[in-house]
């Protein structure tokens, strides 16, 4: 059904494409996105393999499901075809985990036009949504050193997004999450502790906090064992009955896997430093504290500056929503019709699309990401690296600013892969854990400067001469048409 979760313009447009018999001629679209959120300077790229299974499943649905929103008699002979409309086409992508910078496409798709319009609806769903989560996700996690849980299923945009925004969270940096889907479904590990009606539901005192305390130990011995501490009050109350329940049950420094206490509210630094001072003259050293409450990368940030005494965040709708970037700004735009490399002019620049079937090269020097430079397959800058020949970058806005990569001195990586090749799948899924491995790689190679949360460094993100070449030859075309209308 995700297949057809589209826009009805998709589908008015399909039956032009027909009308004109245009729908058939091979089109080439790519999904990319201008600006990256919170003025961050790149995204991290999740949602692949769902847009993949989502394309598998066109074809699925009778002629009666397209009558019911093209009902009129004019879309008779088009609802008859569109349950044959299979996709056969090609479709090249960045691997999930890595590392994308504005206009780079993120897919390709090379197909019949009806067939590449259709897609435009379902896949940017998909690739907004995941992108957004781990997008902010990265940001989170590169925010401390310490491990972060994603914990915002209850405020995701529904069952769906809860299950794919952990994938795309643990993608980017989380270490685990609260939703046991992820689990099923994607292998991610899962963890939990406990919520304050647990403790309630054992009375209301401070006696039946205790008592609540000692009941989870002995149900979960041989578990992580995380005692939520602030139902009544942190440091008169909760501390104390977690500590006098670690040492009935005969918890000590030597219990494994671990065990500690959970701070939900309240001034989290000052209460994290005043619990790791009671614990450790307890003797209980080893211990951890684990903190949540409304945490985003600026609080959590902000904790670490104070010398919070915090080993683990929970990090909730922060992520599961993309909290203050909750919408992604990939696009599907055309480059390509038949043989005719095409583009978008716009008053806006940054608006300005770049023409033709298009791959992406990263550029390595002592194992660091130095730029990223965008060919037409096959032009002269894309054979000279695909050689490692000596290269000259040019700023696309600024042709006096030059970088010069010498013969020998790096390594170029093509970022895009070819996925499916007529219409049939042809690269198997990597596992999350490979998916979150190529992130963090990807972002140990970037420069520090380039990883800052706030005002970070700009990566350099160029474009090849010949498709810098073509784009102006196609505005200076369109812009002298227009001068003589």
């Amino acid at each position: 059904m995700h297949s057809y979760c589209s826009d009805k313009y998709q589908y008015t447009m399909g039956k032009t494409f027909v009308d004109k018999g245009l729908d058939k001629i091979v089109a080439i679209f790519n999904m990319f996105y201008r600006t990256a959120p919170d003025n961050n300077n790149w995204a991290v790229v999740s949602g692949i393999n769902e847009v993949l299974e989502m394309i598998a499943g066109f074809g699925s649905r009778p002629e009666s499901f397209f009558k019911k929103f093209l009902p009129e008699e004019s879309y008779g002979s088009f609802c008859k075809m569109l349950p044959d409309v299979r996709f056969t086409g090609d479709v090249y992508a960045m691997e999930e985990g890595q590392i994308v910078f504005p206009r780079q496409p993120v897919i390709t798709v090379v197909a019949p036009l009806l067939q590449a319009q259709i897609l435009e609806t379902p896949l940017l769903t998909i690739m907004n949504h995941q992108m957004a989560i781990a997008t902010k996700a990265s940001r989170v996690t590169r925010s401390t050193n310490k491990p972060i849980s994603e914990f915002g299923s209850r405020r995701a945009h529904g069952p769906w997004a809860a299950l794919h925004g952990a994938k795309a969270a643990y993608i980017a940096g989380c270490v685990s999450t609260s939703n046991i889907l992820a689990t099923t479904e994607f292998g991610i590990p899962s963890t939990g502790t406990m919520a304050h009606s647990f403790v309630t539901a054992f009375g209301c005192s401070i006696k039946s906090e205790f008592e609540a305390f000692d009941a989870y130990i002995k149900s979960h011995r041989g578990e992580g064992l995380i005692l939520l501490v602030d139902t009544y009050d942190t440091l008169k109350s909760g501390i104390h009955n977690a500590i006098k329940a670690f040492r009935e049950n005969g918890i000590d420094n030597a219990y494994s896997p671990f065990f500690g206490v959970r701070l939900d509210s309240g001034d989290l630094a000052y209460l994290s430093r005043k619990c790791r001072e009671i614990l450790d003259r307890e003797g209980f050293s080893n211990s951890v504290i684990f903190a949540s409450n409304a945490l985003d990368e600026y609080l959590i940030s902000d904790l670490e500056r104070q010398n919070a005494a915090i080993d683990f965040y929970g990090v909730g709708d922060a992520i599961a929503t993309s909290k203050h970037n909750p919408c992604f700004g990939n696009v599907y735009k055309m480059v390509q019709m038949g043989n005719t490399p095409v583009l978008k002019l716009s008053e806006d620049k940054a608006k300005v699309i770049n023409p033709g079937f298009q791959v992406t090269y990263r550029i390595y020097q002592e194992n660091e990401n130095k730029a990223d430079v965008t060919c037409l397959r096959g032009d002269d800058m894309a054979v000279a690296l695909e050689n490692g020949k000596e290269i000259v970058l040019r700023d696309e806005y600024d042709q006096t600013r030059t970088t010069l990569f010498k013969e020998g001195s790096y390594t170029a990586e093509k970022l895009q892969v070819k996925l499916m090749e007529n219409g049939k799948r042809i690269k198997p899924d990597n596992t999350q854990q490979e998916k979150r491995d190529k992130y963090l790689n990807e972002l140990s190679r970037m420069n520090p400067t380039e990883r800052r949360i706030i005002n970070p460094h700009y990566h350099k993100v160029d474009i090849s001469d010949d498709l810098y070449d073509l784009k102006m030859r196609l505005i200076y075309t369109i812009k002298e048409e227009l001068n003589h209308v």
